[in-house]
């Protein structure tokens, strides 16, 4: 025991054991639902469900382990919303290429990852973010925890007219998430352990008797992983109509992945000066898993926002993802009991988070304009493109751009220009993700 606190330095960190398994736990059960999203979306493409099931599991448990043992991080990985849906209905559904293909592509994106990251450019290009962007990163995971969370509560809805409006607040689910929240934001006030925790599994129970939930056993055999092991086709992929899509793929992989690491880093206190010290093992860790993951038969993974939830409930170690990692690899014989915890169980959780992470824009330069307008433009353009790259690419636009206008061209660092000019040539030659 005293050899594991060495290892994962849970004095430095000032946590314990138990409190890095709740913290694994808590951050498990807001992220479980890409065990049922990821097959239900790459089955539209074609893909075997069941086989795709297995595969988010196991990439997600090998992400996470090393996430957690190399570079002692307490944040998780699998298979990433937006890219998954943008390899099914994007690549697959709309490019008419075959999941095959598709597959290859992720692959060759995932080899551009991890050579950007062995001859640490990607360590470069986050240590090159301006202090402003930094900030705003965090604060825009926040607003993108919200939007997510309050649309998995039924809080907000989809409206024609107005694009968003409030949701049904008396159906069962929206009243239930409401006294979810204010559980877990009371108990967190007052310092009960496992708050975040105690919160998702009291609105669970609930949901048994007021929210429609049922209950369908326990233990399942996993399916076989043979229909998509293997499968890809990366000489399909080097063809000429998907090259764009490999680029999609990269830029997004590479500035989704890094901005969730800053962000939920920032949040947990890890950043000393503005940097990760162990940030490269952290970038091999997702990068290992892209390859991976295209593999075993599922899109790009990728470093989860809902990891703040882990880190608000006191994961500072990776002992906190490879508590995610083991319940990951459970999930594949206990997936019915998995799936009991819905939706509007784990949103209360995200949305106390994501007020939380708000605070960070306080420490914005609010007087420069350069700065602070660059700042604002990545934290909204993430939920409202519901893509942390697009907050990123925006951000890193508007901060060269308003600097070059009003006369501060040498503030800028060499490789916030030329982030900005690939994201430029992005949006004008491939259009977003």
């Amino acid at each position: 025991m005293d050899s594991v606190k060495r290892y994962f330095g849970f004095d430095e960190a000032g946590t314990t054991l138990r409190t890095e398994v709740l913290a694994g736990v808590t951050t498990f059960l807001t992220m479980a639902y890409i065990i049922f999203v990821n097959p239900a979306i790459l089955g539209d493409a074609g893909m075997p469900k069941d086989s795709v099931f297995v595969a988010t599991c196991i990439v997600a448990a090998l992400a996470s382990v090393i996430m957690g043992l190399y570079a002692n991080y307490p944040i998780a990985l699998a298979p990433g919303m937006g890219l998954n849906a943008y390899f099914a209905y994007t690549v697959v559904k709309g490019m008419h290429f075959p999941w095959q293909a598709a597959l290859g592509a992720v692959f060759i994106s995932g080899c551009l990852f991890m050579i950007v990251t062995l001859f640490r450019v990607r360590e470069v290009i986050v240590n090159g973010i301006p202090h402003s962007i930094r900030i705003a990163i965090t604060g825009g995971i926040g607003l993108f925890l919200a939007i997510i969370s309050l649309k998995s509560a039924g809080i907000v809805t989809g409206n024609p007219a107005t694009l968003v409006t409030l949701g049904n607040l008396h159906d069962a689910h929206v009243v239930l998430a409401v006294i979810g929240f204010f559980a877990i934001v009371t108990l967190d006030y007052l310092h009960v352990r496992g708050a975040i925790l105690i919160g998702i599994v009291g609105v669970t129970v609930l949901s048994f008797f007021f929210g429609g939930n049922e209950f369908h056993g326990i233990v399942s055999a996993p399916p076989s992983i043979e229909p998509t092991l293997f499968k890809l086709d990366i000489h399909g992929a080097l063809s000429t109509g998907i090259l764009n899509v490999v680029l999609v793929f990269f830029l997004v992989e590479l500035f989704d992945a890094t901005g969730t690491l800053m962000g939920v880093a920032n949040r947990a206190g890890l950043l000393v000066e503005g940097k990760m010290h162990r940030l490269n093992r952290a970038l091999l860790a997702d990068s290992t898993a892209i390859l991976a993951g295209s593999v075993l038969g599922t899109s790009s993974t990728t470093a989860y926002i809902e990891s703040a939830s882990g880190v608000q409930a006191g994961g500072r170690t990776g002992v906190t993802a490879l508590t995610v990692a083991v319940l990951f690899l459970l999930s594949l014989f206990f997936a019915p009991l998995a799936g009991v915890v819905p939706p509007y169980a784990t949103a209360p959780a995200l949305l106390y988070v994501s007020c939380l992470m708000l605070r960070e824009l306080a420490d914005l330069p609010w007087d420069d304009a350069t700065e602070v307008v660059p700042a604002a433009l990545t934290a909204l353009m993430m939920p409202f493109t519901y893509s942390i790259a697009n907050g990123v690419a925006f951000g890193f636009i508007s901060y060269a751009g308003l600097k070059l206008l009003t006369g501060h061209a040498r503030q800028v660092k060499l490789v916030v220009w030329i982030i900005a000019v690939v994201f430029l040539l992005r949006f004008f030659y491939l259009g977003a993700e």
